[in-house]
């Protein structure tokens, strides 16, 4: 029995239409038409994950401490006075935004 081109999967993939990348160099590059050489690493293309924002309040206390409360992440209306939004791939915080 014939052993299956060490690609194979990915090829099939490409040909339904996935985005195929190879790896030059630690580096992760498009490749729009592959070779499907033996020697190369070939992956699909990972689904980008999008940024996600939650809100929060921040309060002045009597004394002039600061008091934060909760975050939500469903807030259609944008209330709260603290608007954080997170990277969605690697989940660290990239903007905080105070709200008026």
């Amino acid at each position: 029995m014939k052993t299956p081109h060490k690609h194979a999967e990915l090829i099939k993939a490409w040909a339904d239409g996935a985005e195929i990348e190879k790896l030059t160099e630690d580096v992760w590059l498009a490749v729009h038409v592959p070779l499907w050489n033996p020697r190369t690493t070939y992956r699909i293309k990972p689904e980008v994950k999008p940024d996600y924002v939650y809100y929060g309040w921040v309060n002045m206390l009597d004394n002039g401490d600061i008091a934060m409360a909760g975050l939500s992440l469903i807030n259609a209306s944008g209330s709260g006075s603290v608007k954080y939004t997170f990277d969605g791939e690697t989940r660290k915080l990239i903007k905080a935004e105070v709200l008026k």
